[in-house]
């Protein structure tokens, strides 16, 4: 899959963030909503249950936050909200209903988030002045490098026909997903450096060394 920050098609800054736009918004993620957007990665993020909280417009900059301790995971900006939020295996505990705020991912720090200090949010979405913005934008520093990644999943199975091992194999990972599967990634070109993970974080398969 091609990374969102690709493919996203509104203009940025030369450091990877939003380019300036007509407002900036800070929005806090629901509780064990961070988990579900670091393990499966998703275009955009689709909020429900927001109340009467004053809400960003189509082109709005937006700082995702996680609570507990606060920290900066994504950056994007405001898309126009259609429609029911799906569905989502991996977040089993998101609210139903229609969704109220959709952000576009423009920047995700999910895997390495940054510490924020000093910021007072009023609710779960807060409008934030330049200055503010600015230096939310300035904590996450330049985009990593990029590079060509192999993953794998393997799992046996037992079945008569080929056919039926693949639809098996999707069933076991449909009802199973990133929360009890492991995959195992390596760099393209050095398949020895192979690791395990599992609820995004590297976890041995090899019982022997657990000994």
């Amino acid at each position: 899959m091609t990374d969102t920050d690709q493919r996203v098609t509104t203009a940025t800054d030369t450091d990877g963030s939003p380019a300036p736009g007509p407002g900036a918004w800070a929005v806090l993620l629901p509780p064990g909503r961070y988990d579900a957007e670091r393990l499966v990665h998703h275009d955009a993020l689709e909020l429900t249950g927001l109340g009467e909280a004053a809400l960003p417009r189509p082109g709005d900059r937006v700082a995702v936050l996680a609570d507990a301790p606060l920290r900066l995971v994504a950056l994007g900006r405001v898309s126009p909200a259609t429609g029911d939020r799906q569905d989502a295996p991996e977040d089993p505990e998101s609210e139903p209903g229609p969704v109220e705020l959709v952000v576009a991912y423009t920047r995700r720090a999910f895997d390495a988030p940054v510490p924020v200090d000093g910021l007072a949010l009023t609710g779960p979405v807060t409008a934030l002045d330049e200055a503010a913005w600015r230096e939310l934008v300035d904590r996450l520093g330049p985009p990593p490098r990029r590079r060509s990644w192999l993953v794998s999943l393997d799992l046996p199975i037992e079945a008569a026909s080929p056919a039926e091992a693949v639809g098996l194999f999707w069933s076991y990972v449909q009802e199973l997903g990133p929360r009890e599967l492991p995959a195992f990634v390596s760099p393209s070109g050095d398949e020895l450096a192979m690791q395990a993970f599992v609820l995004g974080e590297a976890a041995n398969q090899d019982p022997e060394e657990d000994d």
